[in-house]
């Protein structure tokens, strides 16, 4: 953080008040006194750090991609597949839209953000600003939350546990290395200060004394760089993100991707997310019958990790998303800090629901034994995707600072 000076302003990107820069020991970390959120943190040679594990990270998904991952074997029959397996499956299935899905939290958006990453850290390891830093930056920043390989394994291990019933499941080099990257993607980006991007630009935020007090100022979320408001269509100065003092159409955004999810939700839980076919007959299997399938056959455990993360994560984002929303709408100043901890949460946990596709992709891809037993994906995992995809767009349109501008506008009345 020595490119930061002391005293230096910056905005909360979740409740927007303005804090001064204060210097804080070696990893240690800031929050905001008002709503908690991180505001910085003290991370010791952030770049070299954080390139070499961004090194590291590439190296790794690349092995992971380059050998068998999981392979079964019954009645003499091997079928062996590679990381990408579960979304050519469903492409070959004609469910092209979950394969995509599949393809891109697991593999592509992962690839894309390590790539981009290692392009702007070698570029100002290197001493100059890479061209179209602010545009990369931002799409690796819009990418990063769709980059679901913690969510993609917890699959792999629920579909390694559940084939023990039908052959006997044999765990490739792949598997490790994308345990490995799954260790070294977190820490790379845990170890990355966004600092150390900026610190070669001109533009810097102000401090106190250098603010006009008739101005209204818009805080940048890429950057975090703080602008005077000038009129519409703004961007950042050393960025190039658009500006808006808060997100355009929020709440009508909001309730309309969450009411397009509580129709999605229906179908997703009423027809099945997948067909078992075993010896010629078709099993089909409902969200809700895989959870019981599972406790009567005693995985209690894991049941309990299918059910949560499918069945109480939706249903519960829906519902604190629609309380946060009429919260804002009707005015409410009741605990703004524990509602913004509330959407926090909700945004957090709401891709691990994904855990569900991933484990149909992994299913149908590995047991596809003709008339042993194959497993094909049902229309019903489509619809469940949809809900786990507009929740999550849900989340992101909601912005946090409406919560914050009731208490302030209560605050001026007083």
């Amino acid at each position: 953080m020595s490119d930061v000076s002391a005293g230096e302003l910056s905005a909360c990107h979740e409740c927007d008040h303005l804090h001064r820069y204060i210097p804080i020991p070696v990893g240690a970390k800031a929050s905001c006194d008002f709503c908690g959120s991180l505001l910085y943190r003290h991370i010791p040679d952030s770049l070299n750090r954080s390139l070499a594990l961004y090194f590291t990270a590439l190296i790794l998904l690349l092995l992971a991609n380059s050998f068998p991952f999981l392979s079964l074997t019954l009645g003499g029959r091997v079928v062996e597949n590679v990381l990408m397996s579960g979304g050519w499956a469903m492409y070959e299935m004609g469910m092209g839209d979950l394969g995509l899905i599949i393809f891109f939290t697991s593999i592509g958006f992962p690839f894309i953000a390590i790539v981009g990453m290692l392009y702007l850290l070698v570029s100002v390891r290197l001493g100059y600003v890479p061209a179209g830093m602010g545009p990369i930056y931002r799409v690796i920043n819009m990418i990063t939350p769709w980059s679901l390989v913690s969510v993609f394994m917890l699959g792999v291990l629920i579909a390694i546990v559940k084939l023990q019933d039908i052959a006997n499941v044999i765990i490739g080099t792949s598997f490790f290395a994308l345990c490995a990257l799954l260790i070294i993607f977190a820490a790379a980006r845990t170890n990355f200060d966004p600092k150390v991007l900026w610190s070669l630009t001109p533009h810097s935020n102000p401090n106190e004394s250098d603010l006009n007090p008739d101005a209204i100022y818009l805080n940048c979320h890429t950057c975090g760089l703080l602008s005077e408001e000038q009129g519409h269509q703004q961007h950042c100065p050393r960025c190039a993100t658009p500006l808006h003092h808060r997100k355009h159409n929020s709440i009508e955004a909001t309730w309309a991707l969450l009411m397009a999810a509580v129709v999605l939700i229906i179908p997703a839980n009423l027809y099945p997310v997948m067909t078992v076919i075993r010896f010629g007959q078709g099993e089909p299997s409902t969200i809700l019958s895989g959870v019981v399938h599972l406790i009567h056959s005693g995985m209690w455990g894991l049941a309990m990790i299918v059910f949560v993360a499918s069945i109480v994560v939706p249903v519960m984002k829906l519902i604190v998303l629609s309380y946060l929303l009429l919260s804002v709408q009707r005015k409410s100043l009741w605990r703004p800090k524990d509602r913004t901890m509330l959407y926090r949460i909700t945004e957090v946990v709401g891709a691990w629901s994904m855990v569900d596709i991933f484990l149909v992709g992994l299913l149908s891809a590995l047991v596809s034994l003709d008339a042993l037993s194959t497993i094909r994906p049902g229309i019903g995992a489509s619809f469940f995707a949809g809900v786990v995809v507009v929740t999550m767009f849900a989340a992101h349109h909601f912005d946090p600072r409406l919560i914050w501008d009731n208490v302030r506008e209560n605050d001026q009345t007083l």
